[in-house]
């Protein structure tokens, strides 16, 4: 909260700049960001720069988006043991999809995937999940893969696409996921590795966890796939909108003062109506900080053959099982509405006057320290 408290704010110093056209000499002042991940002034040029490095990875085909989720029995020891429940997560979700895939009766293919993970509701409540983005197909080095209906073989390995439309069986999804993340959440309470507080604490006891988790090894959990995407540019345009994105924006804020902060919602149980709600501003903030993730986690992660360790080298085989050329398109620039605009890294950005360049006069350091000029002859 103080790094978001103090972002653009005399407290990081910063610069000032001038026009340089002698007819226009507009001057301002640029405070420095705190590029924090979890300010909501300082998302959109992190995001459009990750999404110019993922334009690369985009491939010709149907792209699928999967969530999961987690059932409240579930969040509630997420909320206590961060780090180790959203790994699970994660863990869970890529093991289930991949799994799947890999049998023959559904796909029988290596996928690749994206998975990014959110934590909230449309009104800051605790909702850990993960969205998934998926190519609609995967590699296969099997014998017979060329055999498969929609595959395109050649020297190196085959590619299976997916049914038109149709990625996995949700059921399917649902209940390998749910086992094994059972199973993963069993073996870290067995290793000592959640810890339990307050009205949680009895959680601690073995026989008591058991209890905890009997209803929800019975309950159907929430897997769904949602439509398709249109085309590899609509997949840009939904990841700039999931990647980089906290539990509110600037833009979805109303109103505040010093007892309340309004703010709109989407309310989905009301045909996704949009509407307000005013929380005390203690509230607000208790809400705000459920979101923070853990230092160092990495919330953005990639599998199968967009891992890391080999991306480069699959997806060059894919694009050359495809007949497919790497593509020349990149991610739209344009800044969220509401949210500022970012220069590049050791540029300004154009005067908004007249459009010239700006010149950097002053730099603004440590209040305790003297600032630096420049000699602007």
């Amino acid at each position: 909260m103080g790094a978001i408290k103090a972002c653009r704010t005399a407290a990081l110093g910063g610069h000032v700049e001038r026009c340089e056209s002698a007819a226009c000499g507009f001057t301002r002042v640029a405070y420095n960001s705190c590029r924090s991940r979890h300010c909501p002034k300082c998302q959109s040029g992190a995001a459009r720069e990750w999404l110019a490095e993922r334009a690369a990875d985009l491939l010709p085909v149907e792209y699928f988006h999967v969530v999961f989720t987690l059932p409240p029995a579930i969040a509630v020891i997420a909320k206590q043991n961060k780090a180790v429940v959203y790994g699970l997560l994660f863990e869970a979700a890529s093991e289930t999809l991949k799994t799947i895939a890999a049998d023959p009766r559904h796909l029988g293919a290596e996928i690749g995937m994206t998975m990014v993970l959110h934590t909230w509701g449309q009104s800051l409540t605790y909702h850990p999940h993960v969205h998934v983005i998926v190519p609609g197909g995967g590699l296969s080095s099997a014998p017979d893969a060329g055999e498969h209906p929609k595959a395109q073989t050649k020297s190196g390995g085959t590619w299976i696409a997916c049914r038109p439309g149709f990625f996995l069986p949700v059921r399917v999804l649902q209940r390998l996921y749910r086992r094994l993340f059972l199973q993963k959440l069993a073996a870290a309470h067995a290793n000592g590795r959640l810890q339990f507080f307050d009205a949680l604490a009895p959680l601690a006891d073995a026989r008591a966890f058991a209890r905890h988790l009997a209803p929800v090894r019975r309950t159907d959990w929430i897997v769904y796939a949602k439509k398709p995407f249109a085309g590899p540019e609509q997949v840009l345009r939904y990841l700039a909108r999931y990647t980089h994105r906290i539990a509110i924006s600037n833009r979805r804020l109303v109103a505040l003062d010093d007892r309340s902060v309004t703010f709109t919602w989407k309310d989905y149980r009301d045909g996704a109506k949009q509407k307000r709600m005013t929380l005390d501003a203690h509230e607000f903030i208790r809400r705000f900080l459920l979101h923070v993730l853990p230092d160092g986690f990495q919330r953005i992660r990639h599998y199968g053959f967009l891992a890391n360790g080999h991306r480069k080298a699959k997806l060059a085989l894919i694009r050359s099982l495809l007949d497919a050329a790497p593509p020349v398109a990149r991610p739209e620039t344009k800044t969220t509405p509401g949210e500022p605009a970012a220069a590049t890294p050791g540029t300004t950005l154009p005067c908004p006057c007249c459009g010239g360049p700006m010149r950097i006069i002053e730099v603004l350091v440590d209040p305790r320290r003297r600032a630096l000029r420049f000699d602007s002859s």
